[in-house]
């Protein structure tokens, strides 16, 4: 898999979409964490270790958990 875009928009294999906030690493040990948002009403802010975003899950015709979607955000 690619590596995590930032300001990227992903499609978790259940079917919502997350934006990609940021790529952050935790602080007591170093691993990298992928930040994110989902993008639906009064959605929270949520962490994941990097290693578990991009994980192989083969569900709902989704080889990865999440999935880069070719769509434009306009956030900044």
């Amino acid at each position: 898999m690619e590596e995590v875009k930032i300001k990227g928009i992903y499609k978790h294999y259940k079917g919502d979409y997350y934006l990609v906030e940021d790529i952050a690493c935790h602080s007591e040990t170093g691993e990298k964490m992928v930040i994110y948002r989902g993008l639906y009403e009064n959605a929270p802010l949520w962490v994941r270790p990097y290693s578990l975003f991009i994980d192989e899950v083969n569900k709902n015709g989704q080889v990865h958990r999440f999935e880069l979607q070719n769509i434009m955000s306009h956030r900044k």
